[in-house]
């Protein structure tokens, strides 16, 4: 019973964004609680369904919220932040640049647009990837008149790809969960990920054609230095202070990937650091801030109404009744492909739950029975991080969020136009896995 209520809250929050019958915060806030209400008063009527007290019910969403909390204070300062050094004019020669090596041409932009993210992704933090991405193809996008679902969707995709280097997340949850070597997971992987970067970069040729087709080669005027500026307020341009801002942004890229401090507190002590030198002006930081807080409140609002959402997915008990349902309902016969299936169902599963959930209480179970068909442990780690770009589309994510709002896109609009070139991805990576032996399509061992 709480498998089938927890994948009818999914399924019901799913259907209702992407419906545009309530916005993400609305729906992350009111479905989770309604199911939380059902689950409490079906727990007096159907024998087996553990019930918890009305009173633990905000505990929960304290727990998710809490969770949550760093995440939503630093993507709270570093929207701001990078917001300001647009202002600033920090990025008006880089996108001069790019603008005379894609000569107005979509099909550029889009290849452009998976390098750059590519490049970006390899610090492992997919927030900071699309901070910094947005940042510099999005002004290109709209001066040429591209759709921002296409660079969307490509960098999240080259995101997703790079999402399974040691230290983006999944690939150190799997070895953690299954105590194996993290490099044992990842380097035969990268034949895989090429393979998959290979296919994105299809994806982008094709979506850069079709663009290239509706808009043509747009001839863009970048002779002189004052047409290409991306901030929205003229008096707010730094340039002579271009090199300051620039070495201030490169020494917080540095202790982000270090890990001097936590996040969230780099954002804050370096948007203090920019808005004093950049603008000692109170009035003027003050409405700088106000113009970009709307963007950065609406990203911060859905983080914490996520937070609800994954407190009572895990507090009810409904993200343990759908891994064991899962593992349960696979047939023995089925017992020699356990890698591949691993593989496949990696994608709804870090889809409709929390990484940590799926890496920390699926993947061991699925291991110990593949163990007796001869997989191995580190087999079944590589099979698990192959359903990463599904995941990132996730409402559980919140990096997702902080790309929607950047790209100034409906978080529906993004999954549906995305969620068919994630799935093929992870396809792609599949099947590299399994002909260049990653892991074996079919094992078979004596009990």
């Amino acid at each position: 019973m709480l498998t089938l209520l927890g994948l009818g809250m999914i399924i019901c929050f799913m259907y209702l964004i992407m419906s545009k019958r309530l916005s993400a915060l609305v729906a992350l806030t009111i479905i989770p609680i309604l199911f939380a209400l059902i689950t409490y008063a079906l727990s007096f009527f159907v024998d087996g369904l553990s019930g918890f007290h009305i009173n633990e019910l905000g505990d929960m969403m304290l727990d998710g919220i809490k969770k949550l909390a760093p995440t939503g204070v630093m993507l709270l300062f570093a929207i701001l932040y990078f917001a300001i050094m647009i202002d600033t004019g920090l990025f008006d020669p880089s996108v001069k640049w790019i603008l005379k090596m894609v000569k107005g041409d979509p099909l550029k932009v889009t290849l452009g647009t998976i390098t750059l993210t590519l490049i970006v992704s390899l610090d492992g933090d997919g927030s900071t990837t699309y901070m910094i991405c947005v940042a510099a193809m999005l002004p290109l996008y709209k001066r040429i008149g591209m759709s921002p679902l296409v660079m969307a969707c490509l960098m999240m995709l080259a995101s997703g790809i790079m999402n399974l280097t040691p230290w983006g997340g999944p690939t150190a949850r799997a070895a953690s969960a299954l105590h194996v070597d993290p490099n044992d997971i990842f380097v035969p992987m990268i034949l895989p990920m090429l393979f998959a970067i290979a296919w994105l970069y299809f994806v982008g040729f094709m979506y850069g054609r079709m663009e290239r087709k509706r808009l043509g080669i747009v001839e863009l005027d970048i002779s002189h230095g004052d047409n290409i500026q991306i901030s929205q307020e003229p008096e707010a341009n730094r340039a002579h202070l271009r090199w300051f801002n620039g070495l201030l942004t490169l020494v917080l890229m540095i202790c982000l990937v270090k890990s001097v401090l936590p996040s969230s507190i780099l954002f804050m002590i370096a948007l203090s650091i920019a808005l004093i030198v950049n603008y000692p002006n109170l009035d003027m930081q003050k409405r700088l801030v106000a113009n970009h807080s709307a963007s950065a409140l609406a990203v911060v609002g859905i983080i914490f109404a996520a937070g609800i959402f994954t407190g009572i997915l895990s507090g009810t008990g409904m993200v343990d009744a759908m891994s064991k349902e899962l593992v349960a309902i696979i047939p023995e016969s089925m017992g020699p492909y356990l890698a591949p299936i691993t593989a496949i169902i990696s994608m709804p599963l870090t889809f409709f739950m929390s990484n940590d959930a799926f890496y920390f209480g699926v993947l061991p179970v699925l291991s110990e029975a593949a163990a007796h068909y001869g997989i191995t442990p580190v087999e079944m780690a590589r099979a698990s991080i192959v359903g990463q770009p599904v995941h990132l589309l996730s409402p559980l994510v919140p990096s997702t969020y902080l790309l929607c709002g950047l790209a100034g896109i409906g978080f529906g609009d993004h999954q549906k136009f995305t969620i068919k070139w994630a799935i093929i991805t992870c396809l792609v990576m599949l099947a590299a896995s399994v002909i260049f032996g990653m892991f074996p399509l079919y094992s078979q061992i004596p009990h």
